[in-house]
């Protein structure tokens, strides 16, 4: 199996920051994207950015320029560095990644289990 803990949701006046992590772990053979998704109206979760392998970053129209995300491959772990917050940014965020346990297995995706996030304004 593959796990996925996140970390760093909290309270927050708008204009703050917080910073998520999201640290996978357990039958890993290679990680491909990795990304964090937010539930939005009529959606059950809406990207808000993910990067690949090689570090290209892809972001929603709403957070380019506030956040960023980055990785670390060696720790198996995405983190997402949130600026100027604002009302609208509070949700639950959820971390994603692709990835397949062996060298044979297909890629699949992995869901976290949520880190909440309140932009108080």
């Amino acid at each position: 199996q593959v796990q996925l803990v996140e970390s760093g949701g909290g309270l927050v006046q708008a204009g703050g920051s917080l910073r998520l992590s999201c640290a996978a772990s357990g039958s890993i053979f290679r990680i491909n994207v990795m990304g964090w998704y937010r539930p939005a109206p009529g959606q059950q979760r809406d990207l808000v950015a993910d990067i690949t392998t090689s570090g290209r970053t892809n972001y929603v129209d709403s957070v380019k320029g506030r956040f960023t995300i980055s990785r670390d491959n060696a720790k198996n772990t995405v983190y997402l560095q949130m600026n100027s917050l604002k009302a609208e940014d509070t949700a639950v965020y959820y971390c994603q990644v692709n990835a397949r346990r062996n060298a044979v297995s297909e890629y699949r995706d992995y869901w976290g289990q949520g880190t909440r996030v309140t932009v108080s304004s």
